[in-house]
């Protein structure tokens, strides 16, 4: 199984290059469509959402992800072995907080001319490096035929979560459809917390800790730990990230408080 991340969107014809080049190596390929909706450019969204999907999909799963403002210049390509799967894609920190969470076992630069078409586009790699790669992948081949082993990859900020002194300190990693604020925070700590004191750069706000949206009033600010383990703040049937004009990659601190 081979699953997809882009930020390609659907009107134009790249997913489908992408799809076309797997199949044709491998006509028995099953492809699924995490996204293809991505903000453009958006290392953190694309981040955020293979790591909260990837976890229900079964072991050996191939997981391609494609946001790549750097195409064409000396990132690397590379492909990332975990304990439970496989990761292709560019080297600037889109698959590296998803492979942490399933134990990165080794990682190979994609470099070996003999799964690269004659010609490959400097524009391009998500149809002419990493499609080829997760294909021939699924039929079997060997991690290390790709290329030599790395143990230098790029490991960004929003992958690493700060805590100092009762202190969490992290950042905005996705605003979902709903206005959720999602942060790169999580912690069994917090759990404990009946309340939470929140700073970012613009509002400093004292919210209940809660378990669901619903043990909210409406429009009612609070914190909960979301879905995919992270601590959210929401506003219950409303938007926080229009509310308090947030934006993805800012700031924010955490402390344990009471109301």
């Amino acid at each position: 199984m081979i699953t997809l991340t882009t930020d390609f969107g659907l009107k134009d014809p790249y997913v489908a290059e992408m799809k076309g080049v797997i199949l044709t190596i491998n006509p028995k390929a099953q492809i699924i469509d995490l996204s293809h909706g991505v903000d453009k450019f958006n290392v953190r969204t694309g981040a955020f959402i293979l790591t909260s999907a990837v976890r229900y999909f079964p072991s050996s799963t191939i997981h391609v992800a494609v946001v790549d403002p750097g195409v064409g210049t000396k990132r690397r390509a590379i492909l990332v072995q975990t304990k439970k799967g496989f990761f292709v894609g560019p080297d600037n920190g889109i698959l590296i907080l998803a492979a942490q969470n399933q134990i990165i076992e080794h990682i190979y630069q994609l470099s070996n001319s003999k799964f690269l078409p004659s010609q490959v586009s400097t524009t391009f790699h998500g149809r002419d490096v990493f499609a080829p790669a997760a294909a021939y992948l699924d039929l079997g081949t060997e991690p290390s035929e790709f290329g030599s082993e790395i143990y230098d990859v790029v490991t960004p900020d929003f992958t690493i979560m700060k805590y100092n002194h009762g202190i969490f300190m992290g950042e905005i990693l996705y605003l979902d459809s709903f206005g959720n604020i999602i942060t790169n925070i999580i912690s069994e700590e917090i759990l404990k917390a009946k309340a939470v004191n929140i700073e970012l750069h613009n509002v400093t706000l004292n919210l209940s800790f809660v378990k669901n949206y619903a043990q909210a009033k409406p429009n009612e600010p609070i914190a909960l730990i979301g879905s995919h383990g992270f601590v959210e703040i929401a506003l219950n049937q409303s938007s926080a990230a229009k509310k308090l004009h947030v934006q993805i990659g800012d700031k924010i601190k955490i402390t344990a408080a009471s109301l």
